[in-house]
């Protein structure tokens, strides 16, 4: 599995895109929902809006991480692309908080375990792992 991390409207599709040199069919919308991230074709699944999964995941009281690490036994070379969360004003709200916590720890448990990790600012990548 492969992390690409950043904000909101960074180019991290784009980019991810561009450096593994897919289709724009490869990409699938994790927001919709995480079954519909299978893909048929050939490469590695491109997950977007992993942020937006989580989040669905929570509202319907499901497990994010359980759910994807059953996930990641059948897709185990996918890259995953997720807005990071965590910057910024702290929501007033106590789901939010828990939302942007939620997604933080995901994300730091997806890094420790992928084989490359990477923030894209303004289209650029930055290699952290």
């Amino acid at each position: 599995m492969r992390l690409v991390i950043g904000g909101c409207a960074q180019g991290k599709r784009e980019y991810v895109l561009s450096k593994y040199r897919l289709p724009k069919t490869a990409v699938r919308d994790a927001a919709l929902h995480l079954s519909q991230a299978a893909g048929d074709g050939p490469g590695p699944v491109v997950i977007d809006h992993f942020h937006l999964w989580v989040k669905g995941c929570m509202e319907r009281g499901e497990s994010p991480r359980e759910l994807f690490l059953e996930f990641l036994k059948e897709h185990e070379d996918c890259i995953v692309i997720s807005d990071e969360v965590g910057n910024g004003i702290v929501p007033l709200d106590p789901g939010g908080r828990e939302y942007r916590e939620g997604v933080g720890r995901l994300l730091t448990e997806l890094a420790a375990r992928a084989e490359e990790v990477e923030r894209v600012i303004c289209g650029i990548g930055q290699k952290l792992k």
